[in-house]
């Protein structure tokens, strides 16, 4: 009997159950493992698989994550980790898995996703535009001296707790343009560090999170009003760590990329966040400095 095309091969759900396969997959194409980052999208996103027919793992993988107060009906759609295992890259089936999911799955939703240069031109073919671009910056964090706070001292930060995640729910809504209540009520168990910014009233004005990555941590969310308040959440968060930090800035905050650069962390990559059915992202861009990860939006 012959076997059948790659691109023939059934598109499945993936569960927890499938995180190592997910993680064997990364560590295939080079990237790291993640495993604590696969767990959280698979537990708060839908992944979506295709066994590989050699028996040995995850042919293809992708996440989505669904963003809107219906799931049934998001207002918008995150895609993400989009991988290929290596012996069976250019046949056709990252194209066969994205225009399932785009097409079928995914429907007239509007969608957004970070693509690599290498990726872009086939997001392109399937009706991604590209409408804003990411900076990945890595390096160990130098922080002011208390003289020279840059601005930060104007703002108080503190340790975020119970009380404070619907207010952070509620600010992230507003500024991200979509309900992420199934994502943000697992950041104080997936993250190291929850911190939320205070103006001199007392009002919740910006929060920011740490979570470990393989060798490093990673900032983001980073919500922020100002410039002050990012580089405020940035230094305490950055004081729980002694690992490299990485993180994703939107280019068009030219003023925090600067900071972090002059206080040792490096530009890595450069990414392009590009939408489907949708001009450009919801929400005001103008607060919202760092994603959680590119592979949700």
């Amino acid at each position: 009997m012959t076997p059948p095309h790659l691109t023939d091969l059934p598109i499945r759900a993936l569960t927890l159950d499938d995180l190592r396969r997910c993680a064997d997959l990364s560590e295939d194409r080079g990237w790291p493992r993640e495993d604590h980052k696969w767990g959280l999208l698979l537990a708060a996103g839908n992944g979506y698989g295709v066994d590989a027919p050699d028996g040995q793992g995850l042919a293809a993988v992708c996440v989505v994550t669904r963003y809107g107060h219906a799931p049934a009906s998001p207002i918008l759609a995150a895609i993400g980790m989009v991988l290929v295992a290596g012996r069976y890259a250019r046949q056709g089936l990252g194209r066969r898995l994205m225009t399932h999911i785009c097409d079928d799955v995914l429907k007239d939703v509007p969608l957004t996703l970070h693509a690599t240069p290498y990726g872009r031109p086939l997001y392109e073919e399937l009706g991604f535009a590209a409408t804003g671009r990411a900076e990945m910056l890595r390096g160990a964090f130098r922080p002011d001296a208390p003289a020279d706070a840059g601005g930060a001292d104007a703002v108080t930060v503190r340790r975020a707790t119970a009380e404070d995640l619907p207010l952070i729910v509620h600010l992230d809504t507003e500024v991200f343009g979509a309900d992420r209540t199934h994502l943000i009520t697992r950041l104080p168990a997936f993250t190291d560090r929850l911190m939320v910014a205070q103006d001199g009233k007392g009002a919740v004005t910006g929060y920011g999170a740490i979570w470990p990555n393989m060798d490093t941590h990673v900032i983001g969310p980073l919500i922020a009003r100002d410039a002050a308040g990012a580089k405020a959440l940035v230094t305490a968060l950055a004081a729980a760590t002694d690992r490299p930090l990485r993180t994703d800035v939107d280019v068009r905050h030219e003023e925090l990329l600067a900071w972090l650069k002059a206080r040792g962390l490096e530009s890595v990559a450069f990414n392009d966040v590009m939408t489907r059915n949708t001009p450009g992202l919801p929400g005001d861009w103008t607060r919202r400095w760092a994603p959680l990860t590119v592979a949700a939006g």
